[in-house]
């Protein structure tokens, strides 16, 4: 078995939810890439997909494995760029997007210095809350924080992301630090307002008799606001507890300004990813700019120092 090309099989097939729109864009017959799947599962000892005469589904384990496929694939379609790019120099335009407030913090500062690399490229920076449609709107990749639920896309994890509560020294203080999340009914609480994404409120890993689980709490208090950025102010004031990114406050944790507390309930991390459709070949200015991210994300004391 071929097995890249089973990889690239089971891609194509999870992603165009067909056999036969796999096989259309190969220019094989539906047999072929249906024995293709059937070589790959046999070799696995496991069943990647629910093939029905309607539709085809994912099962657990082919989520799993399709991310790990999507990476796998990307990894060696860089290494045959890197290769046959030789010295060839980036340049076009670069298109990028990533949300408003990690944007501005650990996008937007790595941009001149790329280009200052790369003077044959150009860039343009989306810098918005709203998950863009990368294919439809024309842009190269995005930076996202959180799940990647859209499998369509290829995803390279940069970074791992936790979500803690915070507070400076002076607040806890005067009103006493929480040490279990019900605890947090007695205190003021800075949250997003209910027309805000942050829906489903603060997640806490609790214990059960099974093990543990994640639970996801409201706590209220006298101030909200639908920014994010707002709440971290009013968090470094000393007005109160407020839930944020380790992207956001790593850097004051570190210099004492804010205190992290419940750390012993905060929830497993998600990530923080460049995404990007699917290619045959990805520019070279994309590849680069991925490559540049991950060399700074990547870095120990990046979180830690990185600008404000």
């Amino acid at each position: 078995m071929d097995k890249l090309k089973a990889f690239d099989t089971f891609v194509s097939v999870a992603t165009k939810g067909s056999l036969t729109a796999a096989a259309r864009a190969e220019g094989v017959a539906p047999a072929i890439i249906g024995r293709r799947l059937d070589a790959l599962e046999e070799h696995l000892g496991v069943k990647l997909l629910v093939r029905t005469t309607r539709r085809i589904t994912l099962t657990h384990e082919g989520s799993a494995f399709l991310e790990d496929c999507q990476r796998l694939l990307s990894d060696v379609a860089n290494a045959e760029a890197s290769v046959s790019a030789g010295g060839v120099k980036a340049s076009g335009h670069l298109r990028i997007t990533a949300p408003a407030g990690f944007g501005r913090r650990h996008v937007a500062p790595l941009v001149p210095p790329f280009r200052a690399l790369h003077p044959d490229v150009t860039i343009s920076l989306n810098l918005s809350d709203r998950v863009v449609d990368l294919a439809a709107e024309g842009f190269d990749c995005a930076v996202r924080v959180g799940d990647m639920p859209d499998s369509s896309l290829v995803s390279v994890r940069m970074a791992d992301n936790r979500r803690l509560c915070v507070a400076t020294p002076a607040y806890l203080a005067r009103c006493g630090t929480p040490q279990h999340p019900g605890e947090l009914l007695q205190h003021t609480c800075l949250t997003l307002s209910s027309d805000a994404s942050q829906t489903r409120g603060w997640a806490f890993q609790l214990p059960t008799e099974q093990g543990s689980e994640v639970t996801h709490l409201r706590p209220g208090g006298p101030l909200d606001c639908s920014d994010g950025q707002v709440l971290h102010d009013w968090c470094l004031a000393g007005y109160g507890i407020a839930w944020r990114s380790t992207w956001e406050v790593e850097a004051e944790i570190r210099a004492g300004q804010l205190v992290a507390v419940l750390e012993d309930f905060a929830a497993p991390p998600n990530g923080i990813y460049v995404v990007f459709p699917q290619r045959k070949h990805l520019p070279l200015r994309v590849r680069l700019w991925i490559d540049y991210l991950k060399s700074h994300y990547a870095q120990s004391d990046y979180w830690q120092k990185a600008p404000r």
